[in-house]
């Protein structure tokens, strides 16, 4: 990976097709950074359709919508198949068809290599999660391998320390007391 979008960086511009319903005639819409501008958003990715891990990522990160919902933060998921290929698996796997966010086709790779998040041999892109700001800036990024899915808990986590603005101590959770930073 020669290049690698991290905390602090601004968010890449991008402008993609995806899959936003399986309904006849609303099934696409391109997605870009208009969607999300001013906004809080949480943009995931996935190898590649119909395999095994993603489904259960996929299905998890939508069971949680309105948790990023009630964040006022927009959910993404993205990976380098095509909207047709989404659409069908979309309408083929039971626990896909009622997603409520978008499935971004990054078909040409262009948004993951400017990332840096695709593998060197396969050229798909890894389980990678990003938190992106209201100004458009990174401020969490999380690489998984392959073969290890991502735990959407821990992605609610670090966006409710973030829109905390505070300091938040390690296994910090919503409610609990934050800390002060003494000068002295």
């Amino acid at each position: 990976m020669s290049n690698f979008v991290t905390v602090g960086s601004k968010f890449p511009e991008f402008s993609k097709k995806a899959v936003v319903a399986i309904e006849k005639g609303k099934e696409f819409k391109t997605i870009s950074n208009e969607d999300i501008k001013g906004k809080w958003a949480v943009l995931f990715w996935w190898p590649k359709d119909f395999t095994f891990i993603c489904p259960t990522e996929i299905a998890e990160f939508n069971k949680n919508f309105s948790n990023f919902e009630d964040r006022d933060t927009v959910l993404l998921g993205a990976s380098t198949d095509s909207e047709y290929v989404h659409h069908a698996w979309r309408m083929h796997h039971d626990d896909l068809r009622d997603l409520k966010f978008p499935m971004i086709a990054d078909t040409s790779k262009s948004l993951a290599e400017e990332l840096g998040i695709l593998s060197e041999d396969e050229k798909v892109a890894y389980r990678a999660t990003y938190i992106i700001d209201t100004e458009g800036i990174v401020r969490w990024v999380s690489v998984n391998d392959l073969g290890v899915g991502r735990n959407v808990d821990e992605v609610l986590r670090v966006l409710d320390a973030l829109q905390t603005d505070e300091l938040c101590p390690c296994n910090w959770t919503k409610g609990e007391a934050t800390l002060v930073a003494e000068v002295g």
